[in-house]
């Protein structure tokens, strides 16, 4: 593939152009599977160019464990950095996940399906989230004040609160009639609304708090990202199973 702007031929389809620094990718689309990753490069609606990182798995509580899954997300994470894009779609395994996006500054949107790189083309066009640039705190409203859970309970709200694309979060009444839950504080993100808008109940024993999540999304198949991401990001912290 040459560059679509001074026509140097790109060691790999979808480059940046050290020559004239033009971009060719604008969108990375990875699927991230434990043993291979497919990394999609997509450009005025089309895929431009497309790679598979694969890699030989070893036992995950060892140490040879660790250093294999970093150095397989060091050589994903490195496929993105020569397109240097303007977005980062993922999906499939959550360690790898977590690996790759620890080695980029790339923030990552969540694309679920059979057919993920079709789901990002036929989203090209549409305009991007808005981004609310607040800390957490600054994101928390409502009459109800107390939060169930103690630190756990306050964490879950920081994770949520910390979201690009949280406007705010109002925490609701507590309801102390839930079946108990044995495993501690757990979080959950449920199903958006028309509006994209979700809510994310935290259970505490037999307590369960609903709190309201104001999002930027606007309707509901955006919310159902916001949702993913919120999930992913609770997993992440230890307070969902």
């Amino acid at each position: 593939m040459d560059c679509r702007q001074c026509a140097t031929p790109l060691d790999r389809p979808g480059d940046y152009c050290l020559v004239c620094h033009t971009a060719n990718t604008e969108v990375v689309v990875l699927e991230l599977e434990r043993e291979r990753a497919t990394v999609t490069c997509i450009a005025d609606g089309e895929v431009v160019g497309q790679r598979t990182v694969t890699t030989t798995p070893e036992a995950e509580d060892g140490e040879k464990g660790v250093v294999e899954l970093r150095n397989f997300a060091g050589l994903v994470a490195d496929e993105v950095r020569r397109k240097r894009p303007e977005e980062v779609y993922v999906t499939g395994d959550r360690a790898v996940i977590g690996a790759v996006r620890g080695q980029l500054h790339h923030e990552f949107f969540r694309v679920e399906g059979e057919d993920p790189v079709g789901r990002v083309i036929d989203r090209q066009g549409d305009p991007a989230l808005e981004v609310v640039d607040a800390a957490p705190a600054d994101k928390l409203g409502g009459s109800h004040s107390t939060l169930i859970g103690g630190r756990a309970g306050q964490r879950v709200i920081q994770t949520v609160a910390g979201h690009p694309h949280v406007k705010k979060v109002i925490p609701g009444p507590i309801d102390a009639g839930g079946a108990s839950s044995p495993t501690g504080v757990r979080a959950k993100a449920t199903r958006a609304d028309g509006n994209g808008n979700v809510r994310v109940l935290i259970r505490d024993g037999s307590s369960v708090q609903e709190n309201r999540v104001v999002t930027t999304a606007g309707d509901r198949e955006l919310g159902e990202h916001v949702r993913a991401d919120l999930n992913e990001a609770l997993h992440e912290a230890g307070l969902q199973d």
